[in-house]
């Protein structure tokens, strides 16, 4: 897939290979404010930086505010305020990179955030180093390699089921019921009436 931009969080600066390309090839790049620190410390420019400014260095602060777009209100995280503004601005093919690690809280509440995110109307995708989040609803469809792992969790989905994993599907009531499948085909179909968030391994 290509995106109409890249958002970089406030979590570990990815070090793969796939989200790094992601961030190389990004027509445009929206940090969150200490995603910025991360992004400009590697000789970068982002092209907006959003969020509360909390966490932006006060250098960086002077140095890019004519990009910085400051939302003060805290019923959201950063990254959901660099969602919505990417949505707002007509970019909806988001990716997002440097969403985990650091704070486990804030890693959890950053993947559930997808399922947001794809209610509000974006294709999105979370890169880390090792896969990709991916928000789905009703049914979704992956060229895959054999042997590659993909997990399932359940969000509000029945009547689950796939073509192509090694073990079969059911209507997962806990996280980690739907973890550790397999695609034992070049294409996954997962089947179902409501929301559910894949993991693939690279």
């Amino acid at each position: 897939m290509e995106f109409d931009a890249v958002i970089i969080a406030n979590g570990e600066y990815p070090t793969a290979e796939v989200p790094l390309q992601i961030i190389d090839n990004a027509p445009l790049v929206a940090c969150c404010d200490g995603g910025a620190n991360e992004y400009i410390a590697r000789s970068n420019t982002p092209d907006i930086i959003i969020g509360d400014g909390d966490s932006l260095s006060e250098e960086n602060r002077e140095k890019y505010s004519h990009i910085l777009h400051c939302i003060d209100e805290q019923e959201t995280n950063d990254q959901t305020k660099a969602v919505g503004w990417l949505l707002q601005h007509g970019c909806k093919r988001i990716a997002i990179v440097a969403a985990t690690g650091k704070r486990e809280d804030h890693t959890i509440g950053n993947i559930s955030l997808l399922m947001e995110y794809m209610r509000a109307g974006a294709c999105v995708r979370s890169f880390t180093n090792y896969g990709m989040f991916i928000p789905c609803k009703d049914t979704c469809t992956l060229h895959t390699r054999r042997g590659q792992q993909i997990s399932i969790i359940n969000f509000t989905a029945s009547g689950l089921n796939a073509s192509g994993l090694r073990y079969p599907l059911y209507d997962f009531t806990n996280w980690w019921q739907g973890t550790l499948n397999e695609a034992v085909s070049d294409s996954v179909t997962i089947n179902g009436q409501g929301e559910f968030l894949l993991f693939v391994n690279y």
